[in-house]
Formats: structure tokens, sequence, C-alpha cells
């Protein structure tokens, strides 16, 4: 199939001032598609190339080239970036563009149409879930009614390659890191990182604009996607910091297998449903207090027979995130989609 694909980030590494959480995954996953036979056309800008000056060779149409599929990562209203005027200071055009696509193709040509709304910002009664030929997919073992579970992707090279035995005898000298933006995450941080931070030594990478709450903890600023995995690598432990929509929903994001693959044990809050089925229960926590007794039990642990087996138990935990089983989990969505003409 001819597969319009739109996103809004980039497929290499890109740059350091951006956020894009789908660099881990997004490129192994379209290179799989492609392995299926499926030809992959991108419909938002190159970033790769425009701005991190990075050519890697696949194909970018600024136009309405003919398709079998759309799939849209979803994009949503971000005031004054992507609501502006176009061409106006600090404009960016992906929702204009989706917009484009959506009037074109599901709207105008009635193709079939995937959201995967990877940031749990279409509404429940958003008018998408109830189209003909739309099907909105969720990164959650527990989607929304009516929508299907594709989780975010981590690659099958890289899970089956890991070895708990060497990373957990690598030097390690942080207690602490949270690798990820500041957006709507304050309470959390507030909870479960900051008490714990002033007992360890840790780091926090990415974007938080407003620190004054927390002068005792360490703020990289952002971090480039490599540097970022090294962070993981030279840490013995993360927090993972859920906006509620997500913890509500169970949405575990691709943080989880970046750390865990890198050695960083991820300590998880209790309260974020279905936790129990990605988290081994003595890295489940409840509170601030709780982090620090947990991050002393592992110092004490770290390099020890009792730390590999619990990194191997979270390894073994990522087998839902396999990279071939979504890769499944789309193809019956395409078959059945184009197969039926559900939208034609």
């Amino acid at each position: 199939m001819k597969i319009g694909y739109s996103f809004w980030g980039f497929l290499g590494s890109g740059v350091v001032d951006t956020p894009d959480g789908g660099r881990s995954h997004r490129r192994p996953f379209i290179n799989a598609l492609a392995r299926q036979g499926h030809q992959l056309v991108f419909l938002q800008a190159d970033r790769d190339r425009s701005e991190a000056n990075d050519v890697l060779g696949y194909a970018f149409d600024a136009g309405l080239p003919d398709l079998d599929v759309l799939f849209l990562e979803w994009r949503w209203p971000i005031p004054g970036r992507n609501t502006t005027v176009c061409g106006s200071p600090s404009h960016t055009c992906d929702l204009h563009r989706q917009d484009e696509l959506l009037q074109h193709y599901t709207i105008g040509h009635r193709v079939p149409t995937i959201i995967w709304d990877k940031d749990r910002r279409l509404r429940l009664d958003d008018a998408w879930r109830q189209r003909p030929g739309v099907v909105v997919c969720e990164a959650t073992l527990d989607p929304t009614p009516g929508a299907t579970s594709l989780l975010f992707p981590a690659d099958d090279q890289w899970l089956d390659s890991a070895a708990p035995h060497a990373l957990t005898a690598a030097a390690r000298p942080l207690t602490l890191a949270y690798v990820g933006n500041q957006y709507d995450r304050d309470d959390e941080f507030d909870r479960y990182f900051a008490p714990a931070a002033g007992y360890f030594p840790h780091a926090v990478a990415g974007k938080w604009p407003d620190t004054c709450r927390w002068p005792h903890v360490a703020f990289l600023g952002r971090l480039g996607f490599p540097a970022a995995m090294r962070l993981y690598s030279q840490t013995l432990a993360t927090v993972l910091l859920l906006p509620q929509r997500y913890a509500r929903a169970g949405q575990i994001t691709q943080r989880i297998f970046e750390a865990v693959l890198a050695g960083c044990l991820p300590l998880c809050p209790a309260e974020v449903r279905h936790s129990e089925r990605f988290i081994p229960e003595p890295l489940l926590v409840r509170d601030g207090s709780d982090v620090v007794r947990t991050l002393r039990r592992l110092h004490a642990q770290a390099g020890t027979a009792a730390h590999t087996q619990l990194l191997a138990d979270c390894i073994a935990r990522l087998e839902p995130f396999r990279l071939s089983t979504q890769v499944r989990v789309l193809s019956t969505l395409l078959d059945t989609l184009v197969g039926s003409g559900a939208a034609r």
C-alpha cells in the first residue's frame, strides 16, 4: 500500500532545541513498514534536512499525492505556535498541513485514515472518532472504546541484544535522572522526583522553563537524543513522570524502554493504571519518601545478582512494546480498512 505518513518531528537525531518524543521509535517503525512492502511518503516538512542538515533519503512530498491510506501522528492546537498566521514569528505549519490532509484525503476523497493519538489530545467526543473510514489508535493496552491499541514500538534488535549482566556492571555515577519536558508534570515532579533529588546525585534533562520551585535540582536543559541516552547509561534509576491524562489511561511512554535498554531502572508511581504489568513490584513507588527508600535499596544492590535480576525482569516486561508486534497490529488494521473499502 502507499501510505501517506504525517508527523512533526525527526527521523534522525534532529536538533537539541526542539521537543520530539519519537526519535527512539519512529524510524524503526517506518523502516519495518517499508520491509513489509509498503511505500511510504512523508507529508509534513523534512525537518531533518531543513533544521538538522541531515539528508536521510526518505521520500517527502509537500503536495497531495495519490494514497491508499493516510496515517497521522495527531497534532493539536498550540497557541502562539501552530495557531498563528503562516509566516509569522515562531509559527509552525504542522496543524495547518494536517487540516489540509484531512480535508483532501479523509473528507474529499474518503481515503482510509489512521489517527495515532500519541499525546492523548483527541477528545472523547471528537467527531473524527465517529467518522466512517477513520480509526483512532492510542498508545495504551486499554484504549478508549472504539480505539485500537498501538504502543510505542521498541526495535526487536534493541530488545534482543539487551544484556542485563553487562548493563548492571557498568559504572553509574548518578543515582537518579529524568529525561523529558516539564509539560503537565509539575505535581508529579513535586511528589516523586524533587524530594529524592535532595539526597542523591541526579540530573534532569529537557525543557523546564519554570524551575524556581526546585532550587536544589540540577537541571541540564535540553540534550540531543544521543546525549540523553548516554545520561540513562550513566544513571542507576529514573522515575516515570506521567501527566494525569496518561496515568489514568495507563499510557506508558517510550521513556520506559529508552531507560531500561540503557540499564536505567524505571521507578513508576503505583497510581499509574496497569503499572504492575510493565514494572516489577519493587520499583513501584507511592510518594517521595518511597522513592528515597527504593533508591537507597537499589544503591546498596548495585552490581549484585539482585540488581541484574531486577533489570532482566524490567527487560522482559517490555515485550508488549516489541516492534514486530506493533507492526502486526498496524498491518491487520491496514488490511481491514483498505480491504473492506470502509471509507469509500
